[in-house]
């Protein structure tokens, strides 16, 4: 906690990470028709901010591999922070991305275009059954909605 001098005081900002797995970089050109024309840096602009207004301290972080994305849901967990997570196609197969993600103490699992009307594979989710909340079909609005839900329920 911190003091401020015109409020009293004050709790830090919870720190939260938005983690997004393969090709979601390449937003903006990437299938727009899905994904929309938001481009990848707009959206992680666009979550800082958000985040900043509902006193969060947002990271947001993308990669193409599965290691680097192990490392930073292990990060979160030891820094017993909550994760908005898009794993992109990994969500529907890395049993070893479904025990790093049950590792943090909560997390949104997040998808832009409503899998359950796409391709039979994207169907199911090994990381649903850990995640504290789903959003899908909701567009980049659905990251929102997660750093909401985790503002709103923090503990």
């Amino acid at each position: 906690m911190s003091r401020s001098a015109c409020s009293g005081w004050q709790t830090d900002p919870m720190r939260v990470f938005v983690l997004n797995g393969p090709n979601l970089g390449r937003l903006g050109t990437r299938q727009p028709e899905v994904y929309g024309g938001t481009t990848y840096a707009d959206l992680a602009e666009h979550l800082v901010e958000t985040g900043r207004g509902m006193g969060l301290e947002v990271e947001v972080r993308q990669s193409d591999s599965e290691a680097e994305m192990i490392g930073w849901l292990h990060e979160a967990a030891d820094a017993d922070a909550p994760v908005v997570l898009n794993a992109g196609a990994w969500t529907h197969y890395s049993y070893a991305l479904a025990d790093a993600a049950a590792l943090v103490p909560r997390y949104v699992e997040v998808h832009i275009s409503n899998v359950h009307a796409r391709e039979e594979f994207r169907h199911h989710s090994v990381l649903s059954a850990k995640a504290d909340g789903i959003i899908v079909g909701c567009g980049v609005g659905g990251y929102d909605l997660a750093l909401a839900h985790l503002a709103a329920t923090a503990r």
